[in-house]
């Protein structure tokens, strides 16, 4: 997929500017938190899956966002996808909404679904709301705070052991406090407001019915959806390969926490059972004080952005991710399944990822000593190495074979679409929550957007030059 610096047209009247003429019969409309960038991270990638699926269905779609553009997003127009510049808390979206008529209309993200979800209903009632949440936003932020706060009862005591303290926080760990923050009663809310929500990982399709209570046929299990072509069908062998990698976006929280643990903690012990070899780190958005970790004398390499991921990944002979707080699935651990690259992981880390026949791909431990010997290991011994790639060479064809899952996400949507009053009649919460959510999100709105035009009207035009 090529990228772009070309931006869309911002909505300046019910004309829609850059918005084609289709004959297709049904209208996808995405409202996007950020653009997609399938180079840039797993999100991007899981996008684009969701958006070829819909148009493989002859869907028409609309990808609009209040973002800034930016250079790496996917050349939309080469890809078939309408793209719209919109504005928050602007009644021009109403008018965009009502012209443009959906048959479906995607959230990106809960955000999207608290700042526009009012709006669609109002202008469009019959459209179908989808909410796409990428992860859990509230589990994977609850297990920050989780870490946060044991590293600093860690730092205050003088008996810790930074060598067998737990690498990540389990599920089962977290307080109640923190499970039932203000974000996960925003997020659960946008979860029951919508007729679908798409969930990534069966690991928090489980943990939104058991913690929260969410229906089941609101929920739909969508992970990462690829073919098996695309896993490499000769790989490079032990022998060929060299280092570790590790891969992620630098503006991910849990990616730029690992790189700090490694370099502070694991790495060095690595290093010192096996001198010659380097960790090599790329990721988009690298700022000044990750690459001001970059150490030569200790090979820890921090590369930046891959002009390829799947490249460096598959000249790697392990990949290292030990993420210590997380949530959703790893896009890093799709690339090493692609390339036949073993890795060593946490919990949190391989969770949604693995079944029993391909729990092999990867070393998975939660303790420093665990994750130094299982890399240490199998970085050595060219036969556990071979285990280990030809169990990754089948977690696509095994987990996240495309037709599968492409088939039951658009059923589900077409079940929908056939009586979406039916289906909304069995969600009253939901129902409640529509009601109160058009009633305060929607003041809200309208009040910044009347202080806005105030502010203009008492600014004035701008003096000409």
């Amino acid at each position: 997929m090529t990228s772009s610096a070309s931006s869309p047209s911002p909505i300046s009247s019910p004309s829609l500017p850059g918005l084609s003429e289709s004959h297709s019969a049904n209208t996808l409309l995405i409202i996007g938190y950020v653009w997609p960038e399938p180079n840039s991270s797993a999100a991007g990638s899981r996008m684009m899956q969701l958006i070829q699926a819909y148009q493989r269905q002859q869907y028409r779609v609309v990808f609009a966002s209040p973002a800034d553009w930016s250079p790496h997003a996917v050349a939309m127009e080469e890809e078939g996808i309408e793209p719209v510049r919109i504005e928050l808390n602007s009644s021009s979206f109403d008018d965009f909404a009502r012209q443009l008529n959906p048959t479906v209309v995607m959230f990106d993200r809960f955000m999207m679904e608290e700042q526009f979800g009012w709006r669609v209903e109002s202008a469009c009632p019959q459209a179908v709301h989808i909410l796409d949440m990428e992860d859990v936003h509230s589990l994977r932020h609850a297990r920050h705070q989780a870490i946060k706060q044991r590293d600093a009862a860690k730092g205050q005591s003088k008996n810790s052991d930074s060598n067998t303290d737990t690498a990540s926080i389990v599920i089962q760990e977290l307080p109640q406090t923190l499970v039932h923050s203000e974000l996960a009663i925003r997020e659960i809310a946008a979860i029951l407001r919508c007729d679908l929500t798409l969930v990534i990982s069966e690991h928090e399709m489980q943990w939104l019915q058991q913690q929260y209570q969410v229906p089941a046929a609101q929920l739909v299990y969508c992970p990462f959806m690829l073919d098996a072509a695309q896993v490499d069908s000769t790989p490079k062998t032990f022998e060929q390969r060299q280092h570790f990698v590790c891969i992620g976006n630098f503006r991910h929280e849990p990616n730029w926490d690992a790189v700090r643990w490694m370099r502070e903690q694991l790495w060095p012990n690595i290093r010192q059972q096996l001198p010659n070899a380097e960790l090599h780190i790329y990721g988009a958005y690298p700022p000044k004080k990750a690459t001001q970790l970059h150490n030569e004398k200790l090979g820890f390499l921090v590369k930046g952005w891959a002009e390829d991921a799947l490249e460096v990944v598959r000249n790697s002979r392990l990949m290292l991710a030990p993420l210590r707080f997380g949530a959703g699935l790893k896009g890093k651990l799709i690339d090493a399944a692609i390339t036949g690259t073993p890795v060593v992981t946490t919990s949190v880390g391989a969770e949604g990822i693995y079944n029993p026949a391909t729990e092999a791909a990867a070393c998975v431990a939660d303790s420093m000593d665990a994750l130094v010997a299982g890399a240490v290991a199998l970085y050595q011994q060219p036969q556990s190495w071979a285990q280990s790639q030809t169990a990754a060479l089948q977690l696509i064809s095994q987990r996240f074979e495309r037709g599968v899952h492409e088939a039951e996400l658009l059923a589900r949507t077409e079940a929908v679409l056939a009586d979406p009053q039916a289906h909304r009649m069995q969600g009253f919460y939901g129902m409640m929550l529509r009601h109160h959510s058009m009633k305060s999100t929607r003041y809200m709105s309208q009040w910044i957007e009347a202080k806005t035009r105030l502010a203009e009207v008492l600014e004035g035009p701008p003096e000409e030059s």
